[in-house]
């Protein structure tokens, strides 16, 4: 069911009135330069009218006339005096999710509007991630100065990822026509319909003759041979052939998410709360895997790199076992930083551990980052395999229903072993958490265990745990790969503090998630409402760690 809530405004550049069932008004006030939605969720009434995630909603512009629409991004310096907004929450995403949007003054926007209806060669195709925006006639965008028409839309968070793999076009009308790499500042308050090229049919050069890509490949092997040497030897096992076949349907989405600079630059930044962990067993053993700081000086990784130490089943044996963090490795030569580390809390089931640094020191953690499992698009892995430097694997998330179907595709060149193919997949289909990790592809093999997964807006969403393997021809090589969901892992550690009763770090962990909704849902779903909280005994936060493990 949609929940409508509404909101208006006020003179001291207020935002609007915000009202729900028509009943109560609420005025919001765009006091600094920050978004609509950020300026909406200063009400103390928001959670009552809002209970969808942030990319689920719309924002109407106007009064009942649907004539157009905002993302929540939308600068709140661009929205007039007195204008009236409406919030309706969809049960599915509207938007891709913005983090760190930077707001300006007015004068620094130019502020168009698009069609919901597209003009020439787009009867066909669709335009939005959620047809639900085609309720309002346009979509209200909004691009700094200096930008481009696609920059811009892309931003906006609302259209469809593949209408930027084209060079498509704006029409104001036949003789008015923008190209989407011109500049937005002469298009303030101009309608626009949306024109996508004609499809190319065929690959052939000028002359009309089709082009071999097999004598193009050929020669450029010849030409290069140092080139296709060294592409060859960034993978493990000489795997350069299978990399090409698993990566080449989806290469387009992952090159059009991971191949931008800015985008890039920030995967790098969050990156650096990655670190490689050394498990000690005796002083010339050690279990290698990876983490990632969670928040303060707590490192989020898999239950599994301690199995050794469950296996012995010594009585607390969290309090022995000897654990390196080493942050900042990212060339062999120099600039380590080793870290001791001890076991604080985990659970088997869902195959994760969160270890406490013995330093204060640390890069920020990325519990704020937190978002749901994609069902599909682009994903991006970051971690330590093989005990190596840190190294960033781009891939694409596989679809529940194609599992099997990317089984079979990766195992073409082992069809004999029909029976232990079936197998896999019977294997994949009976896990018993099937319906809760999320599948892909990726070469991050040993090592790499513990692994954060982001997706391509920069949000940390799996916990890279493991891959199916099949043990031939190469030992270690695995059919499909997966991870844990970061939110259900959230849920279960936060259920294990209430449990022990760890009020002050309870309430440390409800500090760092304030602003994420999909983190303050869990929180109010599993310690409930603050009024009901208890807060006359708060216990110190070095709680005793056996009283918090759950490993067995």
């Amino acid at each position: 069911m949609d929940s409508p809530a509404k909101k208006k405004k006020k003179k001291k550049k207020a935002l609007g009135q915000v009202c729900q069932n028509d009943t109560e008004e609420h005025s919001v006030y765009c006091d600094h330069p920050r978004t609509v939605l950020q300026a909406i969720k200063t009400l103390n009434q928001y959670r009552k009218m809002v209970t969808c995630a942030d990319e689920n909603i719309i924002i109407q512009m106007g009064t009942g006339n649907y004539e157009s629409s905002i993302a929540t991004h939308f600068p709140c310096t661009c929205i007039g005096d007195d204008e009236v907004l409406t919030i309706l929450c969809k049960r599915e995403k509207v938007e891709a999710a913005q983090h760190d949007v930077k707001i300006y003054t007015r004068d620094k926007y130019s502020v168009f509007y698009i069609d919901k209806d597209g003009g020439k060669d787009t009867k066909t195709k669709q335009l939005f991630k959620n047809k639900a925006v085609k309720e309002f006639k346009y979509l209200h965008v909004y691009g700094e100065k200096g930008i481009t028409v696609k920059e811009a839309l892309k931003r906006d968070g609302r259209f469809i990822d593949k209408l930027f793999d084209d060079d498509f076009k704006l029409t104001k009308n036949e003789k008015t026509v923008i190209e989407c790499t011109q500049k937005v500042d002469s298009l303030n308050n101009e309608k626009f319909k949306i024109c996508l090229p004609r499809l190319n049919m065929g690959s052939r050069n000028k002359t009309g003759s089709s082009i071999d890509r097999k004598v193009v490949y050929k020669l450029l092997c010849e030409q290069f041979p140092h080139l296709k040497q060294l592409m060859e030897s960034s993978f493990p096992k000489n795997s350069f052939q299978k990399s090409l076949n698993l990566r080449k349907e989806s290469f387009g989405k992952i090159q059009q998410s991971f191949s931008e600079v800015q985008r890039v630059r920030e995967l790098l930044q969050l990156a650096e709360s990655v670190c490689l962990l050394e498990v000690h067993i005796s002083d010339s053993s050690a279990v290698q895997g990876t983490g990632f700081v969670l928040f303060d000086n707590f490192v989020l990784t898999n239950a599994h790199l301690f199995k050794y130490w469950i296996d012995t089943k010594l009585p607390n044996w969290w309090e022995s076992v000897n654990i390196t963090a080493v942050f900042n490795f990212e060339k062999q030569e120099s600039g380590k930083e080793e870290v001791k580390a001890k076991v604080f809390v985990g659970n088997n089931e869902l195959d994760y551990a969160i270890l406490k640094l013995e330093t204060e020191k640390v890069p920020p953690g990325l519990l704020k980052r937190f978002g749901p499992l994609p069902s599909d698009g682009e994903a991006c892995i970051v971690g330590h395999p093989a005990r190596g430097v840190k190294k960033l694997d781009p891939t694409c998330i596989i679809e529940k229903e194609k599992r099997e179907e990317a089984v079979n595709k990766n195992s073409e060149d082992y069809k004999e072993y029909f029976i232990t193919l079936c197998a896999i997949n019977q294997a994949i289909k009976n896990d018993p958490y099937e319906n809760i990790r999320v599948n892909y592809n990726t070469f991050m093999y040993r090592g790499s265990s513990g692994s954060p997964v982001f997706d391509a807006h920069g949000q940390v969403f799996g916990l890279h745990t493991g891959g199916f393997f099949y043990g031939f021809p190469k030992a270690g090589e695995s059919m499909i790969e997966y991870a844990f969901p970061l939110l259900t892992i959230f849920e279960n550690f936060m259920g294990n503090l209430k449990e022990c009763g760890n009020q002050m770090l309870l309430q440390r962990v409800m500090e760092e998630a304030k602003g994420n909704l999909h983190l303050e849902n869990i929180i109010l779903s599993v310690v409930g409402p603050k009024q009901s909280r208890p807060e006359e005994t708060l216990q110190a936060e070095t709680a005793d760690s056996e009283e918090l493990m759950d490993l067995s």
